[in-house]
């Protein structure tokens, strides 16, 4: 983790909101197998950072006391999922974590996030803060509240297990849009491209809301309807219908940039055959980070 000074003030503890925002959801992501968790994970972290913030005094390490909040709020959300792994401590074993290997750690970096959730949870948290986000053994066994022994013993176990996954087929089934849902994100998605914004607000219910993901929260059509205007005034997007980890989702282009990637995506959900919520990521670009998407 990079060094940053001691905490002790609000302006202080939102600005490190701000800069960790990003890193704090590569973790979270990767230990509940999903971006779009992860990002929901990610907003309960940063709520209980807020609200320990003002009982929790001057901190001396800001990154730490971030990551160990994300990682306990992670371990809750798994629980509440029913997808718990044994929480292995590892044994107390006198064993040295394998040596750092920097072109290892790039293709652990790139690992997908299914493949993340195959481990158990004690490997996965050791090998995303060490081989993902750069941490020491030190600042892991801080995060997980583990002694240095039982993460060295982790991180052997979770670096073996993704090399074994790595050689083994990857066999799930690839999802499909049903044809309804192909009909209706790509009618919007022509709307939207064409400017048709009349012709989308005939599309939402009344009472839609809008979740500008780390910008701003609305609802109803009035309200929701200034969001399409300021997307009028824009030209770095162009909408594809596709899928974003199995979910119906526009996949969003800058038209400006050839055979870029998406830079961000879109999801809906529907009441009957009107739009009852939006969920735009334009603001938190770093969600798409590691997800898997198909056009």
């Amino acid at each position: 983790m990079s060094s940053i000074p001691e905490v002790s003030s609000a302006d202080n503890i939102e600005r490190l909101l701000i800069a960790m925002r990003p890193r704090l959801h590569r973790y979270c992501a990767r230990m509940v197998g999903s971006v779009i968790d992860g990002e929901d994970v990610l907003q309960d972290a940063l709520i209980k950072a807020v609200e320990a913030f003002t009982s929790a005094g001057s901190i001396a390490n800001p990154e730490g006391w971030l990551f160990r909040i994300a990682h306990n709020t992670a371990l809750d959300f798994l629980r509440r999922r029913n997808r718990q792994e044994a929480m292995r401590s590892g044994e107390e074993v006198d064993m040295i974590a394998d040596p750092a290997d920097i072109v290892a750690s790039h293709e652990i970096a790139r690992t997908s996030l299914r493949t993340f959730m195959r481990l158990p949870v004690a490997q996965r948290s050791s090998v995303i803060l060490m081989d993902v986000l750069g941490c020491s053994l030190q600042e892991v066994g801080d995060v997980m509240d583990f002694s240095l022994p039982a993460v060295k013993a982790a991180l052997h176990r979770g670096r073996t297990r993704l090399r074994e996954l790595a050689d083994e087929p990857d066999d799930a089934p690839r999802p499909e849009l049903s044809k309804a849902e192909r009909d209706r994100l790509g009618a919007y998605v022509t709307y939207f491209n064409a400017r048709d914004y009349d012709a989308i607000r005939a599309m939402i219910t009344d009472d839609v809301r809008l979740d500008l993901v780390n910008k701003a929260r609305v609802a109803g059509k009035a309200e929701v309807s200034r969001y399409f205007g300021n997307y009028s005034r824009l030209t770095d997007w162009h909408l594809v219908p596709g899928l974003v980890e199995g979910h119906p989702a526009i996949l969003v282009f800058d038209p400006n940039e050839a055979a870029s990637a998406p830079k961000y995506f879109m999801l809906l959900q529907w009441s009957a055959d009107k739009i009852a919520n939006i969920r735009d990521f334009r603001h938190a670009d770093y969600v798409i980070d590691g997800a898997e998407y198909r056009l």
